[in-house]
């Protein structure tokens, strides 16, 4: 597994760094990393009738608690949803001030393929922000029609119980298909059987600095 002392998950909309690598999330503060996590929108536009509009951000830290991250790690900004690419330049301004202040050995983005435009642009203005650190794109699978499988974290029953726990404090995304526990838990078995692991997370690698 790559080491670091301080990793960084950057999410375009909250949970979708719980998504694309919470097993590793829950991994990574178990062996003794300092994890960052970053939201860029509470989607409030998105919510579904009834959740008052600030749902999602008392959910993205109920969520980050039960993989061990500490409250002062979790930042939430308030972009609007799908109009990222528009706000480009601030969000870049965001992600320098995040290395100058903390210098990630890893950090964690979308990949690049992802189809959401909110993805798209968090994973290339990442790229343009952190070009002295490792880089690992996480996997959306709904949203990603190319993806490459370059790296796999292996996990263990433990770390996806808090993957699954961190996910079932989205009351407000449970009518989800893909919230479902069974499909969390089929990914990442499917994902270790590949390469004769329990358990795996995928990612596609842009920079490893070792």
């Amino acid at each position: 597994m790559i080491q670091a002392k301080r990793a960084l998950v950057l999410a375009p909309h909250t949970d979708d760094g719980e998504f694309g690598c919470g097993g590793t999330m829950a991994r990574l503060v178990e062996s003794g990393t300092e994890v960052r996590y970053v939201a860029f929108s509470i989607a409030t536009r998105s919510l579904p009738p009834g959740f008052p509009p600030d749902t999602l951000r008392h959910e993205v830290a109920a969520a980050t608690a039960e993989l061990g991250i500490p409250s002062e790690n979790l930042t939430v900004h308030d972009f609007d949803v799908r109009t990222f690419p528009e706000n480009r330049q601030a969000i870049l301004e965001l992600l320098i001030e995040l290395w100058n202040d903390w210098k990630p050995d890893l950090v964690f983005q979308p990949s690049l393929h992802d189809i959401h435009q909110d993805h798209q642009t968090i994973a290339a203005e990442g790229l343009r922000a952190f070009k002295r650190t490792t880089i690992l794109g996480y996997e959306i699978p709904w949203n990603n029609f190319d993806f490459a499988y370059q790296a796999y974290f292996s996990l263990e029953k433990s770390h996806l119980e808090k993957k699954a726990a961190a996910l079932s404090k989205y009351a407000s995304q449970q009518h989800r298909r893909y919230a479902e526990p069974e499909y969390v838990w089929n990914v990442a078995r499917t994902h270790g059987i590949n390469v004769n692991l329990e358990y795996a997370e995928v990612f596609q690698v842009y920079r490893v600095i070792a």
